[in-house]
């Protein structure tokens, strides 16, 4: 697939300004309808506190592998889970340089960073608490995932708001797996709750691009191809990804299928990328390029969920 990005200038001088403003209106009213449908929740209420005894640097003993109460796989979903979230300071960096501080953007920010900060409090607190995960590893990869942190380039305020729609859902999709897979229903419990996060802000952010269609289609469906061509999770960059993500999808907690099914496609609906009938000659070659795109997506899922049947039935077979 040959992509067209620029043919339309998302950074055209006095555009990002201009969508700014004429979506601030929106943002204020998705800012009401969130604060009227968030659940505030207190991360100690998911962490078993008497389950906890001291480490060796007190007196007690450090961490057995033996000591996690958690599926193996989980157990690796859920640093990597943790470890995304860990990025938090670099994610508030670039959400605030590209929608600003100020007024309805500004107030929805620093509502999103509070939010989101309860993400790696409880489930580090869990994971330690429980001797879920080495806390000696855990504690490395936070600093060198951080310390490389998280930068999304040159992305535009549109094409930053088109990322997100699709981030948060896939982060949504990602815990409650998770959630699933860990074999204790406490950390499912706090999975489950955090993924109701997500899917909030998921909204949040899904409605603004939506709103945005309205305002210049053909930019929108620039970015939202952009977004989906090029999509990568925020913790691409922590240590091992690739090899954990190989290990998360094999257990089906996030693969190619999820991504299309339970991400993408749901969100291109929402928006009618496929029905609209105001797109100009740019917004629909935009438009061609991105059902390419997810047909190809589409074909390369099937393939990998074939090729992971088969691989469960010969483990099986030599099972048995």
């Amino acid at each position: 697939m040959t992509s067209t990005t620029n043919t339309i200038d998302l950074d055209a001088e006095g555009f990002q300004a201009r969508l700014l403003h004429e979506l601030e209106p929106v943002v204020e009213a998705n800012l009401e309808r969130h604060l009227s449908v968030a659940r505030p929740w207190m991360p100690h209420d998911y962490v078993p506190w008497s389950r906890g005894r001291d480490f060796a640097f007190l007196g007690g003993e450090d961490w057995q592998p033996a000591d996690s109460p958690l599926d193996p796989v989980a157990r690796t979903a859920m640093i990597v889970n943790l470890l995304t979230e860990d990025n938090l300071p670099s994610y508030h960096r670039e959400i605030a340089t590209r929608f600003g501080r100020d007024g309805a953007w500004g107030q929805w920010v620093g509502q999103w960073t509070a939010e989101e900060g309860r993400h790696a409090i409880a489930l580090r607190d869990y994971l330690v608490v429980t001797r879920g995960v080495d806390p000696v590893k855990l504690e490395n990869l936070r600093m060198d995932h951080m310390i490389v942190g998280y930068d999304s380039g040159d992305k535009s305020t549109l094409q930053a708001v088109a990322y997100v729609s699709f981030q948060e859902l896939a982060t949504r999709v990602s815990h409650r797996n998770t959630g699933k897979a860990a074999g204790c229903p406490l950390a499912e419990q706090l999975l489950a709750r955090v993924a109701q996060d997500e899917n909030l802000h998921m909204i949040f952010y899904r409605n603004l691009v939506a709103a945005a269609f309205e305002i210049a289609p053909d930019e929108t469906m620039a970015a939202v191809r952009d977004e989906v061509v090029g999509f990568q999770m925020p913790g691409a960059t922590m240590p091992d990804f690739l090899r954990n993500s190989v290990t998360i999808a094999k257990a089906g907690i996030y693969d190619l299928r999820l991504h299309h099914d339970a991400v993408i496609a749901p969100v291109l609906k929402f928006w009618e990328v496929f029905e609209r009938t105001d797109l100009g000659p740019a917004g629909e070659q935009a438009r061609e390029e991105l059902s390419e795109f997810v047909a190809q997506l589409d074909q390369q899922a099937s393939r990998f969920v074939e090729q992971r049947e088969r691989a469960r039935a010969r483990a099986a077979a030599r099972t048995a």
